[in-house]
């Protein structure tokens, strides 16, 4: 079990570094072609704003790639329900102000993640 939650939790940390990537240095190329009902003259006016975004991403990331060094397992689950729960929250924020999709792609792996760590407990 232990195997598949540091899946999740890698699946997880890796979609944030996508996230990071496509918003902090592809937003004006990528994000057109992702983002089509958005207005295409407005991608350079949020490029800032977009960069804001990806660089909290990244610190999601960085929580939950920091559990794999934690070696105190009260200390790493405890971290990683910190960070999967900010994940999930802001899924599910996603999900009910930008698109329902955001819900599947960010918050419910988390959720499952986190779901499989209070089994183990």
């Amino acid at each position: 079990m232990q195997i598949f939650i540091n899946i999740l939790i890698g699946l997880v940390a890796f979609l944030h570094l996508y996230f990071l990537y496509f918003e902090m240095f592809a937003w004006t190329t990528k994000g057109p072609k992702i983002f089509r009902s958005f207005p295409k003259d407005l991608f350079e006016p949020t490029k800032a704003m977009a960069a804001n975004q990806g660089l909290y991403n990244g610190f999601l990331a960085a929580g939950l790639i920091w559990t794999y060094f934690i070696e105190t397992i009260e200390w790493k689950t405890n971290v990683a329900l910190f960070f999967l729960g900010c994940v999930a929250i802001a899924g599910i924020f996603g999900a009910l102000t930008a698109s329902k999709k955001i819900f599947f792609v960010q918050a419910m792996p988390a959720l499952v993640a986190m779901i499989l760590i209070f089994l183990t407990l």
